[in-house]
């Protein structure tokens, strides 16, 4: 794969019609998706989950990235090779979460700052020459009674630029992830309030820091209603408040916009990106970097059992050409009841 700048490779990450699977689950995480189907969480099992995602026959055509986690990026897969190789062969581009984990934020009650500063110059340049091309640090900011605050988003907007301004050094595209959780009763306004703020500070921060936007890709929330607010907005809303808020924060610069899904269901994700990618006239692309809203199906199918492996692929290919389909805009509901 002839890329030879980092803005080649954030182009490419979010060619149309694509985006990235995140299978980069810390072992705690990827042990509670294994608990929701009875599967018990070892090396093996996660290398085996992994791999079947990765070899997905046709996978390629909609999955332009995968973000690994240091276990993953390590392992071989059956046929003896690594699992970065194995994805470099079907032209899908390896990437690597690097960050060490959102910690409590002292002086700043309920929020937290992600951490993993240290030595990350050293564990970047050992990535790359692993094979890796990009990397994903993510921040995390809750919603609640008087938060979040200044200081916090403050912190984070820091480190998230200091982390980048390291990748770009090292020849890594960094992804960029400010994320406002949805967990909480607040409205859908008080996430547009919330997310333009963090990311308004998070640009700042990168130009303070001298990172060149169009080497980054940006991996933030969509403007959502809280989980337990009682009144949820709708698709359409969703995209018309997204895209207005980034519209107003977003730096054209910024090749790409790969949405993290957040705790939405796999079709929500899926909707709500095809509805503003039915939008015209933005600056990025918007795509999607998908966790939970790729694999909750493939999951389901493989149960931990090895002779589900076709069942598992077929799933996530049903996801991920959907996925494909919205970054065209071109994903209907009536989809997911077709055979696939």
């Amino acid at each position: 794969m002839a890329l030879n700048s980092l803005a080649e490779v954030a182009q490419a990450i979010v060619a149309k019609g694509k985006g990235i699977l995140a299978a980069d689950e810390s072992t705690g995480t990827i042990k509670k998706r294994f608990d929701s189907i009875e599967t018990e969480s070892t090396e093996d099992s996660r290398r085996n989950y992994r791999e079947l995602l990765f070899t997905t026959p046709g996978a390629e055509e909609f999955i332009s990235g995968v973000i690994l986690f240091d276990e993953t990026a390590r392992q071989k897969g059956s046929d003896g090779r690594l699992l970065v190789e194995a994805l470099s062969s079907k032209g899908i581009i390896p990437g690597i979460k690097v960050d060490k984990g959102a910690k409590a934020l002292a002086g700043a009650p309920g929020e937290k700052v992600t951490e993993g500063l240290d030595g990350l110059r050293e564990r970047l340049q050992e990535y790359r020459s692993m094979g890796c091309r990009f990397a994903k640090w993510r921040a995390v900011i809750t919603i609640g009674d008087g938060i979040p605050s200044h200081y916090c988003i403050q912190a984070n907007a820091h480190a998230l630029a200091r982390y980048a301004a390291l990748c770009v050094e090292q020849d890594l595209v960094p992804i960029v992830e400010p994320e406002v959780l949805m967990d909480g009763p607040h409205s859908i306004e008080t996430c547009y309030e919330a997310t333009a703020l963090s990311l308004h500070r998070t640009f700042s921060a990168l130009l303070d820091q001298r990172v060149p936007l169009e080497k980054i890709l940006l991996k933030p929330n969509m403007v959502l209603s809280g989980k337990e607010c009682p009144v949820q907005a709708g698709v359409q809303e969703v995209a018309e408040k997204t895209v207005k808020c980034f519209r107003s924060v977003v730096p054209a610069a910024v090749p790409g916009v790969v949405f993290l899904s957040g705790g939405q269901s796999d079709v929500e994700a899926t909707a709500h990106l095809n509805a503003m990618n039915q939008m015209h006239g933005h600056p990025w692309h918007l795509s999607f970097s998908y966790g939970r809203a790729l694999q909750a199906p493939a999951l389901q199918a493989w149960q931990g059992k090895a002779e589900n492996g076709s069942q598992t692929q077929q799933a996530f290919y049903k996801r991920a050409r959907f996925n494909g389909l919205a970054t065209r805009g071109e994903y209907s509901a009536e989809m997911e009841q077709a055979v696939a």
